[in-house]
């Protein structure tokens, strides 16, 4: 992930989404105007690539269950950096103004939990910073070599967010044009004979012409995700402000 953070266009595109997000419904600062930047806290930062995007809007402190993580994260900049699970955040109540949790609570038995711990974390007007794998009948070995518990549908995060007592004001799918040939690559990887020892991920590195047009065609997609949802896709994203 370290590699392919940069440049794969997943990633890249999502970096972009979360700049378009925090710029469209992003609090505006809690504090005086002479420190106008935003307390932003990344749960789940895994190698620590978005640190630098979120950087651009304020203080950003990245957050991760893994000391794995936590020393791929410290070489991409000096950013602030804790060790913590999503279910128990060492940070006082309403003390946050953005939290990103991406492509996280698919690993956490009780998604419910942690997203009500993040809720519980964030001030009045704060947002939450969603995404997530979408269409359980899209479960592959990909998910399983990735140690994800589930995928959900819109319904189920729209459930698990205003259950914590946030209000939705932007969920969408993501990756639609795509998903087809990710449909019909999971198809022919379930009908190969035998079952490898060990799952494995999926990731198929494109040509660098492939790669950039897969990331602008995403990028495309989330620009109308802003405004208006699409019919499906292989993920979700969602926005929830604290109320």
């Amino acid at each position: 992930m370290f590699q392919l953070e940069e440049t794969y266009w997943w990633f890249v595109a999502r970096r972009r989404l979360v700049r378009d997000l925090l710029a469209r419904y992003g609090p505006t600062s809690s504090r005086a105007e002479s420190v106008p930047s935003l307390r932003i806290l990344d749960v789940g930062c895994g190698t620590g690539a978005t640190l630098r995007t979120l950087s651009e809007f304020g203080e950003v402190v990245g957050m991760d269950s893994s000391q794995e993580a936590l020393r791929f994260s410290r070489r991409r900049g000096s950013f602030g950096l804790a060790r913590a699970r999503a279910e128990a955040l060492p940070a006082p109540s309403g003390s946050v103004d953005v939290i990103t949790a991406l492509d996280l609570l698919e690993h956490i038995p009780d998604d419910a939990a942690a997203v009500r711990e993040l809720a519980r974390a964030l001030r009045p007007g704060g947002v939450l910073l969603v995404t997530v794998p979408a269409l359980p009948w899209l479960w592959s070995e990909h998910d399983e070599a990735l140690d994800h518990l589930r995928r959900y549908r819109a319904r189920r995060l729209r459930e698990i967010l205003e259950g914590a007592g946030l209000k939705v004001e932007r969920l969408s799918p993501l990756i639609t044009l795509m998903l087809l040939p990710i449909a019909a690559l999971r198809m022919v990887q379930r009908a190969l004979p035998g079952r490898k020892a060990r799952p494995e991920t999926a990731f198929i590195i494109p040509p660098a012409p492939v790669n950039l047009a897969l990331t602008w065609l995403l990028w495309l997609e989330s620009r109308w995700a802003l405004r208006w949802s699409l019919p499906v896709g292989v993920s979700l994203m969602a926005v929830a402000r604290k109320v």
